[in-house]
């Protein structure tokens, strides 16, 4: 059996936000194939829904990120343990892995989440050039690269000059096979809206992110002062927006007030799983940021009917999702707030969504790849 090493350099364990998910998930189930360990941050915490074993080295210091002590810690480790294989978690740790790779002869995966750079250009970074000069080397180096999306793969072919033959496409996944019970969902539905008492005849909408992220907090603008007075203006359209999202700023402390304007905010929350099952529809009105949104992923695997930019759907083709996903130009928030009123939330999801998003199949892909390098 392949002894896989997984460097991660931040806290992902217990995971709560789509990227922690990326790491835990995708980790979890190719232990299922492989003999995987994990070395990473203090700050970390395992418990027994994780299959493989996990060792913090790591400081949470920022300092970790140029500590070239712990190559020695490291490369020990991977000599007692035979470790033949790394995978990191986006370049940052590029040039530890690349010392190790050198020094202890194992072969190299990095696991591109996004293309990093160009989200920090996105998000206005001075430096992203200079973080796009190292992403470009540390995969040049790699002897295999995981992308997200087909189009982020695309790109590091093109851009990068990377070798086709060394990048994959392994995506953000969801753990069910195939999509929840009605019953499940209605209970859910009936629960949500006694915690917030919402009409029976109102639709649930639901928009979930981390609110101290930029590209959310635009989204979430978006919502408040361009796609919600449209739906207000509709008398016959009966509706709730739920947000749900942590770390909101203090600039929008007013949020509250919204209520009056069927806005519901729920802050952070422990489940949210009980929120998508729940709702009606899922609304993405994100513009940039890149990769996958995981929040889709997992919206459309609890059978939730989705309206999204088409920036925001990048990486989901709607030739597997049948009618529960539609996808409008970016910025064009009439038709945005049109479809929403037009939305038939009784459509399912087809089996196809999850013939190419459960994870059990990605970490199977993931597994025949890297057994053949």
């Amino acid at each position: 059996m392949l002894n896989v090493l997984s460097l991660v350099s931040y806290q992902f364990l217990p995971p709560k936000m789509g990227g922690q998910k990326c790491i835990a998930l995708g980790n979890k189930y190719l232990a299922k194939h492989l003999n995987l360990t994990c070395i990473t941050t203090a700050n970390n915490v395992s418990d027994e829904n994780v299959n493989y074993s996990v060792f913090n080295f790591l400081s949470n210091s920022k300092l970790r990120y140029i500590n070239f002590f712990y190559f020695f810690k490291i490369k020990a480790f991977i000599k007692k343990n035979r470790i033949s294989h790394i995978i990191i978690e986006h370049p940052y740790y590029g040039w530890l892995a690349i010392f190790l790779k050198i020094f202890c002869g194992v072969q190299l995966i990095v696991r591109s989440h996004n293309i990093e750079a160009n989200r920090f250009k996105t998000i206005g970074k001075w430096w992203w050039k200079l973080l796009w000069q190292y992403e470009r080397f540390v995969h040049k180096f790699a002897d295999l690269s995981f992308f997200i999306t087909e189009e982020d793969s695309n790109y590091a072919i093109y851009s990068f000059g990377l070798d086709k033959k060394k990048c994959v496409v392994v995506t953000y996944g969801f753990e069910l096979e195939c999509p929840p019970h009605l019953q499940l969902r209605n209970d859910s539905k009936a629960s949500i809206k006694s915690t917030f008492k919402i009409a029976d005849e109102d639709l649930i909408i639901l928009f979930n992110g981390g609110l101290d992220y930029k590209p959310n907090q635009d989204a979430l603008d978006v919502i408040l002062k361009q796609i919600n007075p449209l739906l207000i203006a509709n008398n016959r359209f009966k509706y709730k927006i739920i947000i749900c999202g942590k770390n909101l700023p203090s600039s929008y402390n007013n949020l509250q007030s919204y209520q009056s304007q069927n806005i519901i905010y729920a802050g952070f929350v422990d489940d949210i799983s009980t929120y998508y099952l729940a709702a009606d529809i899922f609304i993405n009105p994100v513009i940039d940021g890149g990769g996958i949104k995981t929040k889709i992923v997992e919206a459309l695997g609890y059978n939730v009917s989705l309206v999204s930019t088409k920036s925001g759907a990048i990486g989901i083709s709607n030739q597997i999702t049948g009618n529960k996903m539609t996808i409008i130009a970016d910025n064009n928030w009439n038709e945005f707030a049109a479809t929403i009123q037009k939305i038939d939330p009784n459509d399912n999801i087809p089996e196809s969504f999850f013939n190419h998003f459960y994870w059990g199949k990605i970490a199977e892909k993931a597994y025949n790849t890297i057994k053949e390098i």
